[in-house]
């Protein structure tokens, strides 16, 4: 087949050795994410894609990437299929033609990042220059395109390295991803410089940057770690229901599941004094506004915990003759009363809802239960007594930006109500976990985590998790959380330092496109 014949790019003028290391970096970079957790392989990820790229065009080296990223990420989103197959009902040859695209759509990062570090070696720029800044900007670039989606920030694989990812505080979870993009780099190119004999200059000077920032993280993370909250202390109990999901939106099961809810906050209650109760997110499978003998029951918990309870439902709102769903979590006061009620502000789309709507009529969204959900319009957050908390609902705390608007809110801790069911036993759970550890340490506040199906969680300011439960059992989990005073950089200032790094990638493009092309440079240099 002639492949230029259709203006599309000629694969087979890559040897497959190549394409084999680009599959290797794939598979190196998936298995340092969790449930495998072989987070040093993040470190020497990139090695074999960078050996694979060398001598080559940009054009070639962005096939080479987007191969990389194709094994990469297919091997991390592997569970998209479960969400699509089994809840969203979809055939599974839809299945996974969605899923090459999606996986196709995010490839396209780390092949455009590959696509720029040869463009601008080419020109005399060395990779240790534009490859940290290149990946990094674009793993922030995909942060926020098409809404937005995080998930797989190499940075994230480092979250049980709590020294290391103690600078979140200040940087967010880029400043890990630069250190690794950065390291990969200069162990390229030392072991390339190594075997060929020829000189050490650029490695020995990007050695001399990695162990010195490396130093200074390190330095940083153990300071951080010395000190000690000196907030209040929370007793806190987490309820997992473990509610099928095929299940959870059915009539018929609706009592069931409050009793099963209803028993599992009884027992919390009997392990003495509580601050605080949470239930996961759609607890409740019911209006809490529409349902005022189900809310009582609700309520009655509370007195009789003699705290105040976080339930995560569904609410309502009239617009007219229109009906406006909300994904929410409510909060019931010591005494009863249905309190203040915060709204999901960033809804998964094709979950909650469909995007372009008028132009998908065939499309509908997978969660099985109400219409398409609208998005909350501002942070609310629940008194506790002790200090406010924030709730992030699902997967909006793979956002930093909402986990820092609840704290300059007010909030003292975060609480995540989530419910991965829709994930089934892969290591989606897992990597959804691992993020919180960063919201965590990015405002230096403990995270509450209450899953339907697990994994519940408590995790305190340093980003430790400390306890969990297992997945698809009944549980609850009681345990302490004590909040601190600081304000950290991160909470005052955001993504500063990932602007300046995407701000200095940009003016480095501008200066590489002025130089004169060297056609002598290769991926050595």
């Amino acid at each position: 087949m002639d492949y230029r014949r259709f203006g599309l790019p000629d694969f087979r003028s890559i040897p497959q050795r190549d394409y084999l290391l680009a599959l290797l970096s794939g598979a190196l970079y998936a298995l340092s994410f969790p449930r495998a957790g072989l987070w040093p392989l993040a470190w020497i990820a990139f090695i074999p894609l960078f050996l694979a790229c060398r001598h080559k065009d940009p054009g070639r080296a962005f096939r080479v990437g987007f191969v990389a990223g194709l094994g990469g990420f297919g091997a991390l989103l592997y569970w998209l299929n479960i969400v699509m197959t089994r809840y969203g009902h979809l055939p599974v040859v839809i299945s996974l033609l969605l899923f090459l695209l999606m996986v196709a759509y995010l490839a396209l990062y780390p092949a455009a990042t590959l696509y720029i570090t040869r463009w601008a070696e080419i020109r005399g720029v060395s990779p240790l220059l534009v490859f940290p800044l290149a990946w990094t900007s674009l793993e922030y670039l995909r942060s926020l395109a098409l809404t937005g989606f995080p998930w797989g920030t190499i940075g994230y694989s480092q979250y049980t390295v709590i020294p290391l990812i103690q600078i979140a505080d200040i940087t967010g979870v880029y400043g890990p991803s630069f250190l690794i993009a950065l390291a990969n780099t200069v162990l390229f190119l030392a072991l390339r410089r190594g075997v060929r004999g020829a000189t050490y200059r650029w490695p020995v000077a990007g050695a001399t940057l990695l162990i010195l920032l490396l130093a200074g993280t390190l330095w940083y993370g153990f300071h951080r770690l010395h000190q000690s909250p000196d907030g209040a202390t929370l007793k806190v109990a987490l309820i997992q229901g473990n509610i099928p999901q095929d299940v959870k939106w059915d009539p018929a099961f609706q009592e069931a599941t409050v009793k099963i809810y209803e028993r599992l906050t009884l027992q919390a209650a009997a392990a003495g004094p509580l601050d605080l109760i949470v239930w996961p997110e759609s607890a409740a499978p019911f209006f809490v506004q529409e349902e005022p003998q189900l809310s009582a029951r609700i309520g009655t918990l509370a007195r009789e915990a003699t705290c105040g309870m976080i339930v995560g439902s569904p609410a309502l709102e009239r617009d007219g003759d229109r009906m406006r769903y909300l994904n929410s979590a409510f909060f019931f006061t010591p005494t009863g009363q249905v309190g203040p009620r915060s709204d999901k502000i960033h809804l998964v789309p094709f979950g909650e809802y469909v995007p372009l709507a008028r132009l998908l009529p065939f499309v509908h969204k997978m969660v099985e239960g109400i219409g398409d959900f609208v998005p909350g319009s501002k942070f609310v957050t629940f008194p506790t007594g002790k200090g406010d908390a924030g709730v992030l609902i699902c997967y909006e705390g793979i956002f930093p930006e909402l986990a820092r608007g609840y704290i300059r809110q007010g909030s003292r801790f975060l609480v995540n109500i989530t419910n991965d069911a829709w994930f089934g036993r892969s290591s989606a759970p897992w990597q959804h976990l691992s993020m919180y550890a960063f919201r965590a340490v990015e405002n230096r506040v403990p995270v509450v985590r209450a899953a339907n199906t697990g994994i519940s969680s408590l995790i305190d300011s340093t980003g430790r998790i400390a306890d969990t439960t297992p997945l698809f059992h009944e549980a609850v989990l009681v345990g302490e959380i004590r909040l601190t005073n600081l304000v950290t950089f991160h909470t005052l200032h955001g993504e500063l330092f990932i602007h300046l790094l995407s701000g200095g990638f940009v003016l480095l493009l501008v200066a590489v496109a002025r130089r004169k092309r060297d056609r002598g440079q290769e991926f050595t240099r």
